[in-house]
């Protein structure tokens, strides 16, 4: 059976598949079908152990992988896609650098192809990669132009143009975390202060609750129960995070007239406690712009093989499986 690789690499854990040419329809709603996730796996990034290491437990999944879809699948790989965090020169397949992993211009994509015996590899940004499955196969499909928003541990995006994700000039496009919501706010490690991530992340409202509840292991998830409850403290730290969030969705909003707002992450887990007063925030924001459909992301944590997967796919032409040039 065809099939391609896709590599999910996370700052602690990474998810992989085998996904295959053959898709099933998305939660029988309308739109394209997703690629069918025909083996999944686990494992440790392994960080802890140094920059080397890691990239050797990459290439190591990544030649098990091969070789189980050999054996149960009964043909190699015809590609395989991986998205890593950080600054990804997609262009030249060089991880140019992670914080999290501590890289800097690890040239992973031909590491890969020489593993994997020379077939094409695709390595893309990971908030990215998960905005292209949500654009094409998730909460955005059918929208022409999107915007892809998850809120963890801080907030970046990803920009979509016609089932395609715009990477920039210099692979940094779609940081919408960093735009300064708060002027003279609090210092953010970017060298700003009052960036977005520093107030609407899940980690901001998490640190701060855990302050307002004096209970260090408080988190995000706990504040929103206690939005439900009525909690003033809690609805007082809600909805500073729900505005800033809305002036930096709405800054997005002027500069990319997106038809769509998927928000993800762990925050948008709290469903319409976080969507109700943020659609309405950015309703009431807006002047000229017209408003978009803000809607929870649709893939949740298979959004990163998905979005591998489709990237790998995107090498090979449809009809005679070669790689495609442009």
């Amino acid at each position: 059976m065809r099939h391609v690789i896709a590599l999910d690499v996370g700052g602690t854990g990474m998810k992989a598949a085998l996904v295959g040419a053959d898709a099933v329809p998305f939660a029988d709603t309308p739109g394209p079908p997703v690629p069918a996730l025909l083996h999944q796996a686990r494992r440790a990034t392994g960080r802890e152990r140094g920059p080397e290491a890691v990239v050797e437990t990459i290439l190591d999944f990544a030649a098990e992988l091969s070789a189980y879809g050999e054996r149960h699948l009964g043909e190699p790989a015809a590609a395989a896609g991986v998205a890593i965090p950080g600054i990804v020169d997609e262009q030249r397949g060089v991880a140019a650098y992670s914080a999290n992993l501590g890289w800097r211009d690890v040239p992973l994509r031909d590491l890969l192809r020489e593993r994997l015996s020379g077939i094409p590899v695709a390595l893309g940004h990971d908030v990215r990669t998960g905005g292209l499955a949500e654009g094409r196969v998730g909460a955005g499909r059918g929208a022409d132009r999107f915007l892809f928003v998850p809120l963890g541990t801080g907030i970046a995006g990803a920009i979509g143009i016609d089932g395609t994700v715009e990477a920039g000039a210099h692979g940094n496009a779609g940081e919408i975390g960093h735009v300064v919501v708060r002027p003279g706010g609090t210092p953010c490690p970017c060298g700003q202060h009052g960036c977005l991530e520093r107030y609407a992340s899940a980690a901001a409202v998490s640190q701060a609750w855990a302050e307002a509840t004096g209970d260090p292991d408080a988190d995000a998830a706990d504040c929103a129960k206690a939005v439900l409850s009525g909690d003033p403290n809690a609805v007082r730290i809600w909805q500073e995070a729900v505005d800033a969030l809305a002036d930096g969705l709405v800054t997005a909003l002027t500069l990319l007239d997106p038809r769509t707002i998927v928000i993800g992450g762990g925050l948008a887990e709290a469903g319409e406690t976080l969507f109700t007063p943020l659609r309405d925030a950015v309703r009431r924001r807006i002047t000229f712009q017209q408003p978009p459909s803000i809607v929870p992301a649709a893939l949740g944590d298979t959004a990163g093989c998905l979005g591998a997967g489709l990237l790998a796919w995107d090498l090979l032409d449809s009809t005679d499986g070669t790689e495609v040039t442009t």
